[in-house]
């Protein structure tokens, strides 16, 4: 970083004077040059690091299904002003909306599927709209209609799988007229708008885009970016499931695409809860075990999970934590099915399962395949990161205000209200730039919130104490021990690991309940178990089975924060810890009560928050990147 901007002031000094010498008549190339920079923010470097909360999640309407499900308005522009808290006319509604807070980075993560062709083809672009696809497109649906629109989607939907459709296309036509090269128009647009508004120290733009694999049905997409800029961006087209549905070919590309631009890639996993099995598998799609070599390859690009986002919650499950009483939450099990198929959870859906299957993997192969960190994140399809309870924007247009949530949203048979409002990333990063920030993602300091704004400090050691908690205890957790997303491998004394642990409500939000740890272990049989720990109670509780309480007025959806703590900070050492057991501590921090978006809603439509089908209160949360110990 100090290179970096030290090289900048050179560049600048140099300009400066050639403009001097050779084009300063009236002042007017210093004062162009003076335009250029006087919004420049000055990077401002942490050592021990701030942090930066951002969206790495986003849709426009260069995504097909965005422009198609009748919002081909939504544009990056609206997605990155938006992000900084500008007040925005919403894509979907027409009306004003603005964040309560600015972000400080966000990733619009448009699917590489046919990125920005639908939109190219109604600006009737050659080689896209002339194309047999564009002429089949536009003959069926002249205009954006909605119903139009919906046309187009069921088209693709057929053709993607080379199945009957009224336009008479396959596969091998959406792959030669509307992919691969097709695309680049659109990917250029969108990365110098990125370039455009990313202002370091202030505000990031992350260059990216999304893997959509639906295998069958199965959420494999991926989410991917980089810290470089535009310039490395514009040298390779977004790999995308018409390239291959298999991740080990995404990670091939990644590998070999690097090696030729010097790109530095980011892969995330979002929301495994409707992976149908395949997200934490066993068995890779080709019918192999999991072995070594695909555990360095997943390792090497995907190094964290989206745990909550839109699509509902994926840290666990009751069916596979029946002893966390927490465990229900958000749960959303509509596969991306056209019946909407509800199957049953498994091991390889949720993150603290996967987790433990990481544990046992690598008693067996040498390599743990799922040794990941958290992320939170909105998988918005309006271009806007409106995920506040209070604020919600739904997924899509059919779900985008009160009176739209009671119908079908187009995913599956669900409908709006079983959406959740959900969910943000927190960076811990030395400075607000794009190098700063994606090395935090790959050391995994970073923690996932369903909406809350809470600040969440973890540090394990083994030589730790309760003195610790004090002005000092970020800069002693760095030097004597790991942050989140760290290891702590086994020391020749059989010593407790211990934890370092702050919790800050949201200054604008709700106190806090409680502080749990979550432990996973590798037991001697080879097989993984469990168990969450209540390690900071409020109000004065010591029985976590106690409940903090409800303030929520379910008449006006008002709460007030009579109840709870505004922070915690605690030592905690692991009473059951067997040292020659692997294994993973993780924290959760819970809100007290607030009300859901539901129950706002049915407030607003006179109705009875029951008709929604889902509860009228919450207890929001943030999930820290986990800390594995290392036996051997």
């Amino acid at each position: 970083m100090v290179k970096s901007n030290l090289i900048s002031r050179v560049t600048l000094i140099i300009l400066i004077t050639f403009s001097c010498k050779t084009e300063n008549k009236e002042g007017l190339a210093i004062k162009d040059l003076a335009d250029k920079t006087k919004n420049r923010t000055e990077v401002v470097s942490n050592p021990l690091k701030n942090v930066y909360w951002g969206d790495t999640h986003n849709h426009t309407g260069n995504s097909f299904d965005v422009f198609l499900f009748g919002t081909p308005n939504s544009s990056p522009e609206i997605a990155y002003r938006f992000a900084k808290g500008e007040a925005v006319e919403s894509p979907t509604t027409g009306k004003p909306w603005q964040l309560s807070k600015p972000l400080d980075f966000l990733v619009i993560a448009d699917h590489a599927e046919l990125i920005g062709s639908i939109p190219l083809m109604y600006e009737n672009t050659p080689g896209i709209s002339d194309t047999k696809t564009g002429t089949a497109f536009l003959r069926i649906a002249p205009d954006k209609s909605e119903e139009n629109m919906q046309k187009i989607y069921d088209i693709l939907n057929f053709a993607a799988f080379d199945q009957p459709n009224d336009a008479n296309l396959g596969a091998k036509d959406l792959i030669n007229d509307f992919g691969g090269e097709k695309v680049k128009e659109a990917w250029t647009r969108y990365i110098e708008t990125a370039e455009k508004h990313n202002n370091p120290g202030k505000f990031t733009t992350l260059i990216g885009w999304e893997w959509s694999s639906n295998n069958s049905g199965a959420n494999l997409h991926r989410v991917i970016f980089m810290p470089q800029d535009g310039e490395i961006a514009k040298q390779f087209i977004p790999y995308s499931a018409l390239d291959s549905d298999n991740p080990e070919d995404l990670w091939a590309w990644l590998e070999a695409t690097s090696k030729r631009t010097g790109a530095e890639f980011v892969a995330i996993p979002h929301n495994p809860n409707i992976s149908l099995g395949l997200m934490f598998p066993e068995t890779r799609l080709n019918g192999e075990p999991v072995d070594k070599a695909y555990a360095e390859a997943r390792m090497k690009w995907e190094r964290s999970v989206e745990i909550t986002q839109i699509k509902g919650d994926s840290e666990t499950h009751p069916a596979l934590s029946p002893n966390d009483e927490f465990a229900d939450f958000e749960t959303y099990d509509f596969a991306l099915t056209p019946e909407g198929t509800r199957p049953a959870p498994t091991k390889a859906d949720y993150v603290r399962s996967g987790l433990k299957r990481g544990l046992e993997l690598e008693n067996e192969i040498g390599m743990n395949p799922y040794k990941i960190g958290f992320v939170g994140s909105s998988d918005s399809h309006t271009g806007m990161s409106a995920i506040e309870e209070t604020n919600f924007a739904g997924k899509g247009q059919h779900d985008s205000e009160p009176k739209k949530r009671a119908h079908p949203t187009g995913i599956g048979s669900s409908k709006g209200w079983d959406m959740g409002a959900a969910g943000w990333v927190g960076v811990w990063a030395e400075s607000n730039t794009r190098q700063s920030l994606v090395d935090a993602f790959q050391r995994k300091e970073v923690y996932a919130t369903t909406g809350p704004r809470m600040t969440l400090r973890v540090f394990g050691g083994f030589n730790f104490s309760e003195s610790d908690l004090n002005a000092e205890m970020v800069k002693t957790g760095y030097e004597k021990g790991v942050p989140m997303g760290g290891d702590l491998n086994r020391t020749s004394e059989s010593v407790n690991p211990g934890f370092l642990i702050s919790a800050l409500k949201d200054p604008d939000g709700a106190n806090l309940d409680r502080v749990q740890i979550i432990k996973g272990w590798l037991k001697a049989d080879g097989t993984s178990d469990e168990k969450v720990y209540d390690i900071a109670l409020s109000d004065n509780r010591t029985d976590g089975s106690e409940n903090v309480g409800n303030t929520v007025d379910l008449k006006t959806g008002k709460y007030t924060n009579t109840i709870g703590a505004t922070e915690f900070k605690v030592f905690w050492k692991d009473p059951d810890f067997n040292p020659e057991q692997n294994a993973f501590y993780y924290v959760r921090v819970l809100e007290i009560p607030t009300p859901r978006y539901s129950l706002l809603d049915a407030i607003e439509l006179g109705i009875d928050v029951k008709d929604t089908n889902h509860p009228a209160t919450i207890q929001e949360r943030i999930y820290s990147s986990p800390i594995w110990y290392n036996s051997k």
